[in-house]
């Protein structure tokens, strides 16, 4: 197979966490070419999808002592090819969030991918409908309570009901600029102003689950199906479990609670063309859907002994088959 990953600039990933170099990594070892290219770098000419797209080739990281340890030059990139995207067999968009203008305009342009020649994932208008705190509301039945709105006076009602809540911004990834607010919390009217921009933006704000303390179980699924999952765990004064504040990762079962969740959601990921998909659930509820760039897999194989880039190319090359 020849798979292209739209990613950020491969210099400023992380090969030792990233799930976007795993699974390049994996599809390189089952002999498949692998090319990589950024937003950018994306075109139409006469109706179809272009891109500059660069060969890679990577030196896979390997665990020392409990850590996966990446070469100094891990990555190496051929020059660019200007190449057609229906001449790859499937196309990962993995760009990080902002879902702004440019990363909208990327998803019409994927659009004009013909899929009888190749896969994308996710489908860009699944990316589109799908933004990553609005889109659990369709799952209301295995979410905690929760409400969006930019009224300060609706915040203050739900917050007065409820003691506790997180707060979290609709277009953030790794937990930036996720509060606590408890009420009576001398801040409060600041903490709005500044979450909601001056009242132009809308927030999520839900009821805060003490269970969150033994952390924000993180599920990868792969057609509606989990196939793995980590424990991301708040250290020292941090409520937020994400890894990227500093989360300590643990090994985590997925339960059947756990799998219940994954039923509710598997017929609407898969209508929507959401094959890659990480929830996140806390005390047996779901918080969030993560849909653009999810990641875990490098914690989850290093936690498991298991390699989960082969199980997703594996079900890739048996979906275009």
């Amino acid at each position: 197979m020849k798979l292209a990953f739209i990613i950020d600039p491969i210099d400023q990933l992380d090969p030792g966490h990233d799930t976007s170099v795993a699974l390049i990594e994996s599809a390189q070892t089952m002999g498949h070419q692998v090319w990589v290219t950024q937003a950018n770098q994306l075109t139409i000419i006469n109706g179809k999808a272009w891109a500059n797209l660069q060969q890679v080739e990577l030196k896979p990281v390997s665990l020392v002592n409990g850590l996966w340890q990446a070469e100094p030059d891990w990555y190496q990139l051929s020059p660019q090819v200007f190449t057609c995207l229906d001449d790859m067999d499937c196309i990962w968009m993995r760009t990080d969030p902002p879902v702004n203008v440019s990363y909208l305009y990327t998803t019409y342009i994927l659009d004009l991918v013909d899929p009888a020649q190749a896969l994308v994932i996710n489908s860009p208008q699944g990316l589109r409908n799908a933004n990553e705190k609005i889109y659990a509301f369709q799952f209301t039945s295995v979410m905690p309570e929760t409400i969006v709105t930019l009224s300060k006076e609706v915040v203050e009602e739900f917050l007065t009901e409820r003691g506790a809540a997180v707060i979290k911004p609709l277009g953030g990834k790794a937990g930036e600029g996720v509060l606590f607010l408890q009420s009576g919390d001398r801040n409060f009217n600041s903490l709005i102003e500044i979450s909601t921009k001056q009242g132009q933006e809308p927030v999520m704000v839900q009821e805060y689950l003490p269970a969150a303390k033994d952390g924000d179980k993180r599920i990868i699924l792969l057609d509606g199906e989990p196939i793995g999952a980590v424990n991301r765990i708040p250290t020292g004064k941090e409520f937020r479990g994400n890894m990227a504040v500093g989360g300590q990762v643990a090994a985590v079962e997925i339960t059947e609670r756990d799998q219940e969740i994954c039923q509710v959601l598997a017929p609407k990921l898969r209508q929507d063309g959401l094959y890659f998909v990480g929830i996140d659930v806390i005390g047996g509820y779901l918080t969030e859907v993560n849909v653009t760039s999810p990641t875990g897999i490098r914690e989850i194989n290093r936690l498991n002994n298991v390699t989960l880039g082969k199980t997703v190319i594996n079900w890739i090359a048996k979906k275009i088959s």
